[in-house]
C-alpha cells in the first residue's frame, strides 16, 4: 500500500493524535501519498447543529484545511498530503454542504453513508436491520450520490449490516456494485472494519464486487497515527482481494468538488 485517501483528525470528536503525527506514520510505512478525509461538518440551516462526536462542526473546517495545507507544504518533496472530507450524502443539505466545502478549498470527497435519509430519527446504518425497505432505501441513496459525480469513490460500501434474506442482500448490493461500475466510482475494502471486527468487510459483497467488475482500493480508515502502520489488517485486505480476483487499484484520479 503506498497511497491512503482515508485519514481523520481529532476534530471528529472520535480520532486521536495530530495531523502532524499521521503523516510521521505515513512516511514510516512507506506511503508516497496520504489523504486527510475527515468526517465533513454538515450546515443543517434549518435546526441547531448537534455535536454527536461524529464530525467537526462548521467552524472548524477552516483550521482543519489551514493545517493540512501547510502540512502538504512543508513537506513537499517527501509525501504528497491531500485534503478531503469522508461525507454522507443528504439530499436536503448537501447543495449546502458542497458550498461551504469549496469555499474552504476541500479538494476531494469520499462517500460515506453512516446515516439514512437525512439523517434526522434515523439510526446508524451499521445497526442490524433485515427491513428490505431499508436496505433498498441505502441503495438508492448511495446511488444517487454516485451519479452525481462528485464522489472520487466510496468508503465500506459493505457497512450496511442486513441480517435478513441473503437473496435480497445479494439483488441490492448487485443493483449497488453495478451502479458504482458504470459510474467509474471504486469501492473500498476498509481496514477499520477489519481492524475492530465490525460487520464488513462483508465477503458477501466483495463476492458480489468480484463478478461485476468493481474497481477496488483499500482505505486504512485512520483514527490513531499507528493506524497507517497496521500491516496485519492490510495483508487480511489483499487476501480478501485474492480470494475474489477483485480489481485492486493502487491510486485512483480524484475527482473535484
Amino acid at each position: 500500500m503506498i497511497v491512503n485517501y482515508h485519514s481523520h483528525t481529532p476534530r471528529c470528536g472520535h480520532a486521536e493524535g495530530s495531523e502532524r503525527e499521521y503523516v510521521e506514520a505515513a512516511l514510516r510505512a512507506g506511503l508516497v501519498t496520504l489523504g486527510f478525509s475527515d468526517h465533513t461538518p454538515w450546515d443543517y440551516f434549518d435546526r441547531p447543529y448537534r455535536n454527536e462526536r461524529v464530525r467537526m462542526a462548521p467552524e472548524e473546517l477552516p483550521s482543519y484545511a489551514d493545517t493540512v495545507r501547510a502540512l502538504a507544504e512543508e513537506y513537499r518533496g517527501r509525501i504528497e498530503i491531500l485534503l478531503g472530507v469522508e461525507a454522507e450524502y443528504y439530499p436536503k443539505y448537501f447543495p449546502r454542504l458542497l458550498e461551504l466545502l469549496r469555499q474552504n478549498g476541500i479538494g476531494y470527497m469520499i462517500l460515506g453513508q453512516h446515516f439514512y435519509g437525512n439523517e434526522l430519527g434515523e439510526p446508524p446504518c451499521g445497526r442490524p436491520t433485515d427491513d428490505p425497505a431499508r436496505l433498498a432505501g441505502y441503495v438508492d441513496q448511495t446511488i444517487e450520490a454516485l451519479q452525481t459525480g462528485l464522489f472520487s469513490y466510496f468508503a465500506h460500501p459493505d457497512l450496511i449490516r442486513f441480517t435478513g434474506d441473503d437473496g435480497e442482500y445479494s439483488r441490492q448490493m448487485r443493483r449497488l456494485c453495478r451502479a458504482a461500475r458504470e459510474l467509474d466510482t471504486p469501492l473500498e475494502i476498509n481496514l477499520l472494519g477489519i481492524r475492530e471486527g465490525r460487520n464488513y468487510p462483508d465477503e458477501r459483497f466483495w463476492r458480489i464486487a468480484a463478478e461485476e467488475g468493481n474497481a477496488v482500493v483499500i482505505g486504512c480508515d485512520a483514527h490513531r497515527p499507528g493506524d497507517i502502520l497496521d500491516f496485519e489488517s492490510e495483508k487480511a485486505a489483499l487476501k480478501l482481494v485474492e480470494k475474489y480476483g477483485l480489481d485492486l487499484r493502487a491510486r485512483i484520479p480524484l475527482r473535484e468538488i
